[in-house]
């Protein structure tokens, strides 16, 4: 139900949160590190504990044990990765793009920032990142999304994908958490629509992100709904492994926010 406010209430409800976004921004740095550059370095041999090329269409799980790295790479051209994660222990708690979000003041993830669970703990830190242009909104594509934009072709997309990552780790449909789109440079216009802009997009992007706990992580190669291409056509898309190093105690992204530290704290006390 739409419960109506009067310009008086918009006006004092909006001044409240611009106090409290006042107070969390007052920790934060002046400024995150620049984008990650391009070519992406090479993963040594001997750090590589799986690599793996998701066909365009389909979907890829693996556990991810903490502080190993998982870099996803558009090695053979442009698709969007649909991302969804669980605490491996206690797959009760998952990804929550709300909280990170909201926690962190931006839907702009990139490097040096974190992505929260529904706890309160950081599960990824995003380490590097060459675009910066993701998607924390939106959501993957489903049956009725591909329907729309190509036809009544049968398309794979992410949301049957998921569901059948979840059947796979013995979860149900209801445990799937809102999705994080990588390479959907999504932004909000000042009407606030939904926009497509792939100038924010370099190419041969990458992303790193660094586990903070044991997880079981899921992958989705669809197109993300917005995509204004035509026809549907992913590319394959790596997802590269890396074993795991211990991160310094002036990690950027353990430091950088308070909402941040606050997190690792969580992180730390459910481990004591």
């Amino acid at each position: 139900m739409h419960i109506r406010r009067s310009p008086e209430e918009i006006a004092a409800n909006r001044a409240r949160y611009e106090e409290h976004q006042k107070k969390g921004l007052d920790f934060a740095p002046k400024a995150l590190p620049d984008r990650s550059s391009l070519p992406a370095p090479t993963v040594p041999a001997e750090s590589i504990v799986h690599r793996e090329v998701i066909p365009g269409g389909w979907y890829w799980w693996s556990r991810v044990k903490k502080n190993e790295t998982l870099r996803v790479s558009l090695d053979g051209g442009f698709s969007t990765v649909a991302m969804v994660a669980w605490n491996e222990t206690d797959p009760s708690e998952r990804l929550n793009l709300p909280d990170t979000v909201k926690l962190q003041w931006t839907t702009g993830l990139g490097k040096g920032r974190v992505i929260f669970s529904d706890m309160g703990k950081v599960m990824f830190s995003i380490t590097e990142d060459s675009s910066g242009a993701h998607d924390c909104l939106m959501g993957g594509s489903t049956a009725a999304s591909n329907a729309e934009r190509y036809g009544e072709a049968k398309t794979r997309n992410t949301r049957d994908n998921f569901v059948i990552v979840a059947t796979k780790l013995g979860l149900d449909k209801r445990d799937i958490p809102a999705a994080l789109s990588l390479f959907a440079p999504v932004r909000v216009d000042a009407e606030g629509r939904f926009a497509w802009k792939p100038e924010l997009l370099n190419g041969a992007d990458y992303v790193e992100l660094r586990a903070e706990m044991d997880m079981l992580v899921g992958f989705s190669n669809c197109p993300h709904p917005l995509d204004p291409k035509p026809e549907w056509a992913p590319v394959p898309v790596t997802v590269t492994r890396v074993a795991a190093v211990t991160p310094a105690a002036d990690d950027l992204c353990r430091t950088a926010t308070a909402e941040a530290v606050r997190g690792f704290e969580n992180n730390a006390r459910a481990e004591a």
